[in-house]
């Protein structure tokens, strides 16, 4: 199972070399050493790829060492450093991923690049937002307010004033199929495009299992009540620095009704209607607000919800028990 934003071909190198200030700072002055560079406008790509720019030729800022790939070092470079009161996440495009209205042709948002790349660039790209925007955002000590700097080139953060060390955070969130028999259970936001259905999905709380936060979420979003829970697959979301925990959960009992204010709509699909929608073209639609009527539509397929859908729809069809 392939998910986007995975595939990284890299030796993140998470040892102790990473403290070695003349190590890295060789790195920083081997010859092959390359950046991904990224901004608010996007990663910059060149002939429908991920780029790779030589290191000695970007001017200033601070590159984050990603680790080693077969040509040599690589690193990320943020080609639009945060100013105080300003912090956009990198490579967005937009707040749901639409190509920013000063978007270059050599410049892709974080969306369309899963779409397109390879596996291995797309988890570059992930890698590489997903650090960059953790720095972006947490330039001072949560503890105690200083300015913090930057240590391991670039995995942790530390205050030299309190001397806590801070490391990226990446929040876990539970991604679930409820299954009863020969239908699915699923839910819309209201700024999805019309007709458009996914899996339920919400944050892990703190001191609860994964378990417990499928068997809540799904009580929470929808009045319906699970059992058994089985984990399917992983994917990084690099949306700001998620990681999405796919899930089936057998319905147990409740009527499926709209339970928070995060749904628009809440409804069981049967396989038919999930079989049609999956056969369907993709639409180029990726997030123009729209309204539950009209047929079908699913997820994207970069999006680990239509992953687990068509995962189900292969394990379940009647070949698969013979």
């Amino acid at each position: 199972m392939h998910n986007a934003f995975t595939g990284a071909a890299l030796d993140r190198v998470g040892d102790s070399r990473r403290r070695d200030l003349d190590w890295l700072a060789a790195q920083l002055e081997h010859p092959g050493a390359r950046a991904v560079v990224a901004g608010d406008r996007g990663l910059r790509i060149a002939e429908d790829r991920l780029e790779l720019v030589p290191l000695a030729e970007l001017d200033g800022g601070e590159p984050l060492f990603l680790g080693f790939d077969s040509a040599g070092p690589v690193f990320a470079y943020d080609e639009d450093p945060p100013r105080d009161g300003r912090v956009p996440m990198v490579g967005s495009g937009g707040v749901r991923g639409e190509p920013p209205k000063d978007a270059s042709g050599d410049r892709i948002p974080l969306r369309q690049a899963a779409a397109r790349f390879s596996r291995a660039d797309g988890g570059l790209a992930a890698y590489t937002a997903a650090l960059l925007n953790w720095h972006r955002r947490h330039r001072y000590c949560s503890a105690c307010g200083h300015a913090s700097d930057v240590i391991e080139g670039g995995l942790t953060r530390l205050c030299p004033n309190c001397g806590a060390e801070h490391h990226p955070r990446t929040d876990p969130v539970v991604i679930m199929l409820v299954v009863d028999g020969d239908r699915l259970l699923l839910g819309r936001q209201a700024v999805w495009p019309t007709g458009r259905y996914s899996a339920l999905a919400g944050f892990v709380e703190p001191g609860e299992s994964l378990e417990e936060a499928v068997a809540r979420e799904v009580h929470e979003e929808s009045g319906v009540r699970v059992g058994r829970v089985d984990y399917i697959a992983s994917q990084p979301w690099p949306f700001p620095a998620s990681l999405m925990l796919g899930f089936s959960a057998t319905y147990e009992s409740g009527e499926a009704a709209i339970g928070d204010e995060e749904l628009q709509d809440v409804r069981w699909f049967t396989r038919a209607e999930i079989e049609a929608a999956a056969a369907a073209p993709e639409s180029e639609n990726w997030g123009t607000p729209g309204d539950p009527g009209g047929e079908l539509a699913l997820p994207p397929r970069l999006a680990i919800a239509r992953v687990l859908i068509e995962h189900w729809l292969a394990q379940t069809r009647p070949e698969a028990y013979r």
